[in-house]
C-alpha cells in the first residue's frame, strides 16, 4: 500500500514532522520531486534537524530512503547532509537512489544566481539552488541522468556539446566566466564515486516491495499552491508537487496509491513572492512568526522570514482538492494559543464579487480576503492526547476549518515533537 504525505498551500505546512511519524509503519520512504531548494524542519530524539534531500524517515533502522527518478538531485548537498546525520548519532540509514534520477549540475546553481541578479527586482524569489535551470534542462534533454556517470566515452561527449551551449549565454546574456568541459567531467567522476553504492532500479525496487505487501510512503516537497500547472504560476517551483506526480516520480503504479495525507498549517505561512490573500504585516505578523513553527517562522533553507497570514480556507479548499486528499494533518495549532480572537479568510472578494473558488494568478493578484473572526482558547494545548480534551474554541476552530474546506481533519499537530499529535477518528 502507497500512503502519500503532501502540501495543501505554499510549502512550510509541517509535512517532514508528519513523514516522520507515518514512517514509523513504513518500510520504505521516497521523496519523488523537487530538490534541496525547500527543507523539512524535524524534531525528535536525535534533536533538530533541517532536512532538505533525505527522506524524512532516515531516522529509523527499518525503513529504507529512496531517492525517486523525479528528484532534481545535488549529491554533494545529499552526502553532506548524509554525513551531518549521521555525526549527530544517527545510525546510518538503508539509501537507494534512482538510475534515472537527474543530476543537479554544478553550473545550474550558477545560471539560477546570474539570472535572479539579472532579473533583478522581477525576480522569482529562487532559493538560488538550480531548481529552474535545472529543470529547464531536464526537460530540454540536455540534462544528465545517474546511470550516465557509468559510461565515460558518451558522458565526455554530452558535456563538451552541451557546455558549448552555456557558454554562448555565459558570454553573451551574463558576461561571466566561461564553463570548462573537463572541470565538469573531474567534478562528475567526484559525483559517481559518491553515489556508486547506492544506484539501483528504484521502479523495479518499489513494485516488487509492493507485492510483498511493504508500506511506501511518498513524501511531497511544498505544496499545491506551488505546482507548475494548478498553483500561482510563474511564482511556483518547477516540478509538480501534487501527490498523482508521486506515481511518476517514484515510478509506482497510479491505482496503488490508496491514502493522501494533505497538510495544512492552522495559520498560513509562505516564503518567497507570489499572491498571498491573507497575509498579514507589521507587529501582528511579526508575533505570528516568533510564535510560529518551532523556533519561528524561518525558512528550513533559507532562514528568510516567512510571510504570515490567517489560516486561508479558499487555497486551502483547492489545495486539498487538487491533491486527492482522503486525510488532512492539521498543524502548529499550539501556536495560536496566545489570540483572543482568530480570523479565518472564507472568501476572496475579487472586483466586487465573493467567490470561495481559488482563481487563475490574474485574478488572484486583485483578491481581497473576506474574514470570520473565531473566538480563541488563550490556553497552551501541548501535551494533549484526546481530542475531546482540547478546549471548546479549539475544537470549533478544527470543525470550522474542516466544514469550509471539505476534507477530513483526521490528524492535529500540537507541538513540534514526534508525539505531539491528536488522532481523530471520522
Amino acid at each position: 500500500m502507497i500512503k502519500a504525505v503532501v502540501g495543501a498551500n505554499w510549502g512550510d505546512e509541517g509535512k517532514g514532522k508528519i513523514t516522520d511519524m507515518l514512517a514509523q509503519e513504513a518500510d520504505i520512504i521516497v521523496r519523488f520531486q523537487g530538490g534541496a531548494n525547500a527543507g523539512h524542519t524535524i524534531v525528535n530524539d536525535y534533536g533538530k534537524f533541517a532536512l532538505h534531500t533525505l527522506p524524512s524517515g532516515v531516522f529509523y533502522n527499518h525503513t529504507t530512503s529512496v531517492i525517486g527518478n523525479g528528484v532534481a538531485l545535488n549529491i554533494p548537498v545529499f552526502f553532506k547532509e548524509y554525513n551531518e546525520v549521521v555525526e549527530r548519532g544517527v545510525p546510518a540509514p538503508k539509501i537507494m537512489i534512482s538510475d534515472r534520477a537527474q543530476i543537479v549540475m554544478p553550473y545550474h546553481i550558477l545560471f539560477d544566481q546570474y539570472e535572479e541578479e539579472r532579473l533583478g527586482g522581477k525576480s522569482f524569489g529562487s532559493t538560488k539552488s538550480g531548481i529552474a535551470p535545472f529543470y529547464s534542462d531536464k526537460y530540454a534533454k540536455i540534462g544528465f541522468q545517474v546511470h550516465e556517470l557509468f559510461d565515460d566515452d558518451a558522458l565526455k561527449e554530452k558535456i563538451a556539446r552541451v557546455v558549448e551551449t552555456k557558454n554562448i549565454m555565459l558570454e553573451h546574456l551574463y558576461h561571466k566566466p566561461l564553463l570548462d568541459p573537463n572541470e565538469i567531467y573531474e567534478e562528475l567522476m567526484k559525483y559517481k564515486e559518491m553515489v556508486a553504492p547506492y544506484v539501483g532500479d528504484v521502479s523495479l525496487f518499489l513494485w516488487n516491495a509492493l507485492k510483498e505487501g511493504k508500506e511506501i510512503l511518498l513524501e511531497g516537497q511544498l505544496g499545491s499552491l506551488k505546482d507548475p500547472d494548478h498553483g500561482i504560476y510563474p511564482m511556483v517551483t518547477s516540478s509538480s508537487t501534487l501527490a498523482a506526480y508521486g506515481a511518476i516520480g517514484a515510478g509506482v503504479p497510479p491505482y496503488e496509491i490508496k491514502k493522501i495525507i494533505t497538510v495544512c498549517k492552522a495559520y498560513s505561512s509562505a516564503v518567497g513572492a507570489g499572491a498571498f490573500v491573507s497575509e498579514i504585516f507589521g507587529e501582528e505578523a511579526d508575533e505570528l512568526r516568533r510564535r510560529g513553527g518551532d523556533g519561528g517562522e524561518y525558512g528550513a533553507t533559507t532562514g528568510r522570514p516567512r510571510r504570515m497570514g490567517w489560516f486561508d480556507c479558499v487555497a486551502s479548499k483547492y489545495g486539498c482538492r487538487m491533491q486527492g486528499t482522503t486525510d488532512v494533518a492539521f498543524t502548529v495549532l499550539d501556536v495560536l494559543g496566545y489570540l483572543d480572537e482568530i480570523p479565518v479568510c472564507t472568501g476572496y472578494e475579487i472586483d466586487g464579487k465573493v467567490t470561495t473558488d481559488f482563481p487563475t494568478t490574474t485574478l488572484l493578484e486583485k483578491a481581497k480576503p473576506v474574514l470570520e473572526v473565531l473566538p480563541g482558547w488563550k490556553t497552551d494545548i501541548r501535551g494533549i492526547k484526546n481530542y475531546e480534551d482540547l478546549p471548546e474554541n479549539c475544537r470549533k476552530y478544527i470543525e470550522f476549518v474542516e466544514k469550509q474546506i471539505g476534507f477530513p481533519i483526521t490528524m492535529i499537530s500540537n507541538g513540534p515533537g514526534r508525539n505531539d499529535i491528536i488522532y481523530r477518528n471520522k
